[in-house]
């Protein structure tokens, strides 16, 4: 990584600089989505459903296959983007708490510079935002239908979906901004987070499909325990009421917000037909398990639906307006999920589905319409990454680094790194995952868990790509498991790790 830092400023420059010339500093829209797998993006391979517009941004920038999240979990992976730094240095290693905005946050260094920066949609860090010209966030985790946004003047109750308006919003400040200055626009959904409420136009849009079982969705976690005792299933876990909207309480909770003719659409999909067919089924063992299974699929994906046709019409925007050929946009999501994998829901673990999140660039004039990109990119390097975009000098003590030089050809040439550090704390609510901290190679992965929870676990991703055979401890594997305990103690002392440093030296 200090090879990394050490790249020259004037490669960088002339990177950043090969479309634009000196003409002047690209605008910037990252959308930002929750919960977003890379499994359901067609761009990435996915036969579940079509992205049509995600792809759209594929086709004409450049797809990072192996984009890795540090603490997979909502509020500290924003809180990750906004400095550049691991929870354990941001200050934010839990959701539901309240994050230092008064710290160094790479959107200041952008006003600094003479951007004009903001932020629409969910928020989700406690605190009020700094570091944006303009601001309007949801409340919280923000609701599906009829929201409160939160603006530095009042907090108003907005109609629709909230989809639909996070798009109307952005549009209106694009319409509004200060033409003079270059921009920097976060755009973030709330989409596709639990509970999965698609749009009215969207409801059934899957029904007539009957998707794959994942391999692992019988996954028994023989030896490993940390798997044996998380609180994640689709089985167990997952509400037929609350997620599935089973006989729903259409009174109160989220329902409580619709208008009358949201709420008679609603019903007509979820109780005349979707609760009335379970009614009838009369299910049970595996058989009911598999249709949670289905109808979670048909809900997280038809709210999926709505989210990338919205990136569409922010898209076609950017064209219709003279913007595209001087805009850089971002599709990404706060980390991973699972789809049925390991017969699971939501995220948290270091195993693959939550550990890599989806990441597309496209990037006029630097980014190779249709390309990809296979090494460990860390979501510690967005923002030094969208500083040298900008022009503007990084910081010495942001913890990741510009991935410029991978959107260049012969990236197997470019020093980049061949490990990635990974650390997860919150238990034990509210899916109780043990905290585990963890090194990843192109090869392998070893993460260790501690608190109850206490074990090692270790996999040959070529071998064993579902990661249900835990090797560690195996004959055979004791010069592998030294050489990855040696790059993790690396890893954390050169990120500064102290709690895990402790952990890993205490036996």
């Amino acid at each position: 990584m200090k090879t990394m830092k050490r790249l020259s400023w004037l490669l960088l420059a002339l990177i950043a600089n090969t479309s634009f010339g000196q003409k002047k500093q690209p605008n910037i829209i990252f959308i930002f989505s929750d919960d977003h797998a890379y499994q359901t993006i067609s761009a990435y391979g996915s036969t579940l459903a079509q992205t049509p517009n995600i792809d759209r941004i594929a086709r004409q920038g450049t797809l990072f296959k192996n984009a890795l999240v540090t603490n997979s979990i909502c509020g500290p992976s924003r809180a990750t983007l906004l400095t550049g730094k691991y929870s354990h240095v941001n200050g934010y290693t839990l959701n539901e708490k309240k994050f230092n905005v008064g710290q160094q946050l790479f959107p200041k260094l952008l006003q600094q510079n003479g951007y004009q920066t903001a932020w629409i949609g969910k928020w989700h860090l406690g605190n009020l935002p700094e570091g944006f010209d303009f601001w309007r966030i949801l409340n919280n985790q923000g609701q599906y239908y009829n929201p409160d946004f939160i603006s530095p003047t009042d907090t108003t109750k907005v109609e629709g979906y909230v989809t639909n308006i996070i798009t109307q919003f952005s549009v209106d400040w694009l319409n509004h901004r200060d033409t003079s200055k270059p921009f920097f626009l976060v755009v973030g959904e709330k989409a596709t987070h639990r509970e999965w409420l698609p749009d009215l136009q969207d409801l059934g849009a899957y029904d007539n499909k009957t998707f794959p079982l994942p391999p692992t969705f019988r996954d028994d976690y023989k030896n490993r325990t940390a798997a044996q005792n998380q609180d994640m299933t689709i089985d167990k876990t997952m509400r037929l009421k609350e997620d599935l909207k089973v006989h729903a309480n259409y009174e109160k909770g989220i329902y409580g917000r619709f208008t009358p003719e949201q709420k008679k659409v609603y019903q007509a999909y979820y109780e005349d037909k979707i609760s009335k067919e379970f009614d009838e089924k009369k299910l049970s063992g595996d058989a009911l398990v598999e249709w949670k299974y289905q109808r979670y699929l048909k809900d997280y994906l038809s709210t999926a639906r709505s989210l990338d046709r919205n990136i569409g019409a922010l898209l076609d925007y950017l064209d219709k307006n003279g913007l595209a050929d001087n805009t850089i946009v971002i599709y990404a999501s706060d980390q991973g999920f699972y789809m049925g994998e390991h017969g699971w829901f939501d995220k948290r673990f270091m195993y693959e589905e939550s550990l890599r999140t989806p990441f597309i660039i496209k990037y006029p004039g630097v980014t190779k319409p249709g390309s990809t990109v296979n090494q460990l990119m860390l979501n510690i390097d967005w923002a030094p990454t969208i500083l040298q975009i900008a022009g503007v000098k990084v910081p010495a003590d942001i913890q990741g680094a510009s991935f410029l030089p991978l959107l260049q050809p012969n990236t197997d040439k470019v020093s980049w790194r061949k490990a990635a550090y990974y650390h997860y704390y919150e238990f034990p609510e509210p899916h109780h995952v043990y905290p585990h901290f963890g090194v990843r190679t192109e090869q392998y992965t070893l993460i260790r868990f501690y608190g109850a929870g206490d074990s090692w676990e270790l996999y040959d991703l070529k071998k064993d790509p579902h990661q249900v055979n835990n090797i560690y401890g195996n004959k055979g594997t004791e010069q592998i498991t030294a050489n990855l305990k040696a790059t993790l103690k690396k890893l954390i002392l050169q990120y500064k790790d102290e709690e895990a440093l402790k952990i890993l030296e205490s036996r």
